[in-house]
């Protein structure tokens, strides 16, 4: 019989926060074993919670919800989203740049495919979101890596994006606040990003989906409100902010200098029109969320449950003998180096396998993030107090006299 495989495209695609530790922690639940999944930000699992407010309008609008909408979005959504934007201080937009989609997951792949052909090179940085180096591949295009030093507070590096850039260098993603490491990136850093892409006529793609997830009072400032000389793309959405992953609510916000780009938009918007539109009845919540009193910010702020959990991880880390952490200013992560040398740790999936089994904790290896060594980890530090502390208790006691074989 004739034999079918994947396609090419997928040989350079990985997406291990769901790989083959994930598979065996499935196995296992199958089994009756509890596991603690600490490998995804997926609040409503811990019991965080959307806003009651929310939940009322998709139900009060499930009926006007049947029919497809423009394949932008609902215009009173879109027109949420502009104005939302406008108090951050974006003015040049209107509803015509915004697209709405089913998480903002499915308009990373949209924009990527619509740009890139064959020897296109996509700077990303390293660690990753593991998505957006999926998306370039798939896309036909290449990412290259650039550093993020973890020596200073994980910034990304100036000078090793400037090394990366040639005449195939497309653009450029910024992740901020950033996902795995937890890094909030000063603004005036951001700006010298900013900077080279104009330079250097690339197009910004700004992943900010954790615009409002940020602790210690530092300052953030959208990197759409920087430039108006180069194309800004900004993602954003509902997701971790507000509670509710699995309705899947992302947009992103076309931005900056089009003055060159109307073909690549164009593009876009024959992408953005083939799947007709993103699901209807999670739309009706965008304009109640973006509106009034933002719920986030007491989860945030120094008496804030998220506060105090991101407290807890970090400092439960650093009081382990062979892991350091730096300090999670945003986000819902932590990204840990460990000691490879006084573990014998050689394969970090081995090291996050074995972790599972004896402790029933899913964490996802730090090469997952497409990080080039063995030697860090994600763990989100989602669960409440109580089950955080038994989690750090777990992980103490099996680094303890872990020994990698």
């Amino acid at each position: 019989m004739r034999k079918f495989n994947k396609s090419h495209k997928l040989d350079n695609v990985y997406y291990d926060i769901r790989g083959p530790v994930v598979e065996e922690a499935n196995r296992m639940q199958n089994n009756g074993i509890d596991i603690l999944q600490l490998n995804t930000g997926n609040p409503p699992a811990f019991n965080m919670m959307a806003p009651d407010a929310m939940i009322q309008d998709i139900l009060r609008n499930l009926k006007n919800s049947e029919a497809y909408c423009h394949h932008k979005g609902l215009f009173p959504a879109r027109n949420a989203i502009v104005q939302y934007y406008q108090t951050r201080g974006l003015l040049n937009i209107t509803v015509d740049n915004v697209y709405i989609g089913n998480g903002s997951s499915e308009l990373i792949l949209m924009c990527l495919q619509a740009l890139c052909n064959e020897g296109d090179e996509i700077l990303i940085p390293k660690p990753d979101y593991p998505l957006w180096t999926a998306s370039a591949f798939l896309s036909g295009g290449k990412a290259v890596h650039y550093h993020c030093d973890e020596e200073n507070g994980w910034l990304p590096d100036i000078d090793d994006i400037k090394s990366k850039i040639n005449e195939n260098t497309k653009a450029i993603v910024i992740i901020n606040p950033n996902n795995p490491t937890g890094a909030v990136y000063p603004p005036e850093y951001v700006q010298q990003i900013v900077d080279l892409a104009v330079e250097n006529e690339l197009i910004i793609f700004a992943d900010e989906i954790y615009d409002k997830i940020i602790y210690d009072d530092l300052d953030f400032k959208p990197i759409s409100t920087m430039t108006d000389e180069t194309l800004v793309i900004t993602f954003n959405g509902l997701s971790k902010s507000h509670r509710i992953p699995g309705f899947r609510v992302g947009w992103c916000i076309i931005s900056g200098n089009t003055k060159d780009t109307k073909d690549y938009l164009e593009g876009i918007d024959i992408l953005a029109s083939s799947r007709l539109c993103s699901n209807v009845p999670a739309q009706q919540t965008i304009q109640t969320a973006l509106g009034g009193y933002q719920s986030i910010e007491n989860l945030v702020k120094p008496s804030g449950r998220l506060y105090k959990q991101r407290d807890i991880v970090y400092e439960r880390l650093n009081a382990i003998d062979g892991i350091e952490c730096v300090k999670p200013r945003g986000a819902l992560y932590a990204f840990p180096k460990i000691d490879i040398d006084k573990f014998n740790i050689t394969d970090d999936v081995k090291f996050a396998l074995d972790f599972l089994k004896q402790e029933k904790v899913l964490i996802v290896q730090g090469t997952g993030f497409n990080w080039d060594k063995p030697d860090h980890f994600r763990i989100v530090f989602l669960p409440n107090p109580e089950e955080l502390t038994d989690c750090m208790d777990r992980l103490e006691r099996f680094m303890h006299h872990y020994k990698q074989n």
